[in-house]
């Protein structure tokens, strides 16, 4: 009687917390199937954790399996899946290690990562046939991170009992990149045949999670600007963001944008700190927060600074490397700070239900990176509740915008359809030259403004219509069917020309104090020739959409027009005489 005891007392506890509808139709699905191997795909901020725990609960109740061992991507998600495991009754040990043989007596299982089976298979193996157990495999699309650690995986679970697969992004982009235990079938690819697509057991896209208030509506605010660079010649080379033209030019104006040191980065981070205020302030988020994602920890470290200077808060620095880095998330996830600076430490699992706001300043474009990150801040809490991202507004990312509310399964196309350019991040030269090497490319200035919303595919600007908007719907920005794409594209439009005022007022302390530096005159006159330039471009852009708008012809046609009338190279590389030029132009024209 007392082992009974002891025994009912250790027995897993099914959830009381309500389960979503697509929750309790992938359970039922399950248990009516009772398959060795289920593949999930949900949305980030589904609840995949949630849904998996109460299958492992339900199974361990059932004695069906005897133990549960979850396989997480990093040490960090160790932690979130033991602490959501004991609030369900299951004790899963986050700390087991390769060194220790048996898993430990008095839980029912442990959480590990992907590299640890990696380190030792077949001790993995051991462990999940020692008794009946059910395998987790948290973003399953891990294990096509490389043929050693795919066929690690299957060496280990091959054998268990049950096993669980749960992704938000199955899908790679290797031809020989196969995930274990995921099922895949004969596609076309592009028109070819010869293509292979995984098959998931149950499905739960964004827009379903839209439709469920599981998620929240996004709004991608895309920011332009004109990036001055010196290319490998010596010369110096200037073009806009969105109109860049080649991909090469497209591609450095994007990584001159980026350089701490230009203007663009420190506008994107006044206006992000703008947003954020104004969801705690009249947006019911009074703990709201934001995210930053830089490409390297330099740039983290610079744009930590560029925070403290623009905001006058300190941000929290989330670094790869640190020790703290588990610790430094936790903090931020349950505190009050405003902004993360991170390097893809928060791009994939990691709960932060308070961040609704992204910036993205790193060079990584590709659509598994940019899905996971975006899937930090749509986790929803409230109805009212919505996300803005903050991006360059470049092609690359653009497209991946526009295709977010897409199906997205593992493709795997045949090796001659590979595409060519899905590169992590920008292949450009480093930012300083080896010992020896002359300098390649160096970055000089950039400024920034806001672009446009993009909102189903489309790029809606709010100019050239009034955007009727009360000052208690502005709580709703980016809410469907609230406010028209439109109307937030104004509302954006409106709250940029008041921060180019704010971080210009802040700017002239630090232009004073440049100033007053007297070794390189010239110097000085550039900085101010260039700074002229910026503003007259902005000043045009206005000038060049009130044109459009009176006169019913597109921008792009406005600016034909300016060129003929004022010869010149376009105004990302025209001269300050020419710009100025064309501004007097344009004012004859309204």
């Amino acid at each position: 009687m007392a082992t009974a005891a002891a025994a009912a007392a250790r027995a897993p506890q099914t959830t009381s917390r309500p389960l979503r509808a697509w929750q309790q139709a992938a359970l039922g699905q399950y248990e009516e199937a009772s398959p060795k191997d289920f593949l999930v795909t949900a949305t980030p901020g589904a609840g995949k954790t949630t849904f998996a725990l109460t299958l492992a609960a339900r199974l361990l109740a059932r004695r069906e399996v005897a133990r549960v061992v979850v396989v997480a991507p990093t040490d960090h998600l160790r932690l979130q899946w033991a602490e959501a495991a004991d609030a369900m009754g299951i004790v899963l040990d986050p700390n087991l290690t390769n060194a220790v043989g048996p898993v430990r007596a008095g839980t029912q299982g442990y959480v590990t990562t992907y590299a640890q089976v990696a380190g030792k298979p077949m001790l993995h193996a051991a462990r999940s046939t020692a008794v009946k157990s059910l395998v987790i495999l948290d973003e399953v699309h891990h294990a096509g991170d490389g043929l050693s650690w795919g066929e690690a995986v299957e060496e280990a679970y091959g054998m268990a009992a049950r096993r669980l697969c749960l992704t938000g992004t199955p899908f790679r982009t290797k031809p020989d990149e196969r995930i274990p235990f995921v099922r895949y079938e004969e596609d076309t690819f592009e028109g070819e045949a010869g293509g292979l697509v995984s098959r998931a057991d149950y499905t739960y896209g964004y827009k379903e999670a839209l439709a469920d208030d599981v998620v929240r509506p996004v709004v991608f605010a895309a920011y332009t600007g004109t990036s001055r660079w010196r290319n490998s010649a010596g010369e110096v080379v200037a073009a806009s963001l969105s109109e860049a033209g080649t991909k090469s030019v497209e591609m450095q104006a994007w990584r001159t944008a980026l350089d701490p040191k230009g203007q663009w980065v420190p506008h994107v981070i006044a206006a992000m700190d703008d947003r954020i205020t104004h969801l705690r302030e009249e947006g019911g988020m009074p703990d709201a927060a934001g995210l930053i994602l830089a490409s390297d920890q330099d740039d983290a470290r610079a744009y930590a600074k560029i925070v403290r200077r623009v905001t006058g808060k300190a941000a929290e620095l989330i670094l790869s490397d640190d020790p703290k880095a588990s610790k430094k998330i936790e903090k931020f996830a349950t505190g009050s700070a405003r902004i993360a600076v991170c390097v893809r430490m928060i791009s994939e699992g990691v709960d932060v239900p308070r961040a609704a706001v992204l910036a993205w300043m790193t060079s990584y474009r590709t659509p598994l990176f940019f899905a996971q990150a975006v899937g930090r801040v749509v986790r929803s809490r409230a109805s009212h509740e919505s996300a803005t991202v903050f991006l360059p507004a470049v092609r690359p990312l653009l497209s991946l915008a526009a295709s977010m509310e897409e199906q997205r399964n593992h493709v795997m196309p045949p090796p001659r359809s590979q595409p060519e350019d899905e590169l992590e991040a920008l292949d450009l030269p480093p930012r300083e030259p080896r010992e020896g090497e002359m300098k390649q490319w160096e970055a000089l200035e950039a400024d920034a403004r806001f672009a446009h919303v993009l909102h189903g595919g489309t790029a809606h600007t709010g100019e050239g219509r009034p955007a009727l908007v009360a000052p208690e719907e502005e709580d709703f920005l980016g809410i469907p069917g609230l406010l028209t794409p439109e109307q937030t594209a104004s509302l954006l439009a409106k709250r940029d020309d008041e921060l180019r005022v704010r971080i210009a007022s802040r700017q002239h302390s630090d232009d004073e104090e440049f100033m007053l530096v007297e070794d390189h005159p010239d110097e000085h006159d550039a900085g101010r020739s260039w700074r002229d330039a910026a503003e007259l471009r902005r000043e045009i852009n206005r000038l060049v959409n009130r044109v459009a708008a009176r006169t019913s012809q597109p921008q792009a046609v406005v600016h034909t027009q300016l060129r003929q009338s004022v010869p010149g190279p376009p105004s990302a590389s025209a001269s300050v005489d020419v710009l100025r030029a064309r501004r007097e132009r344009l004012r004859t024209m309204l």
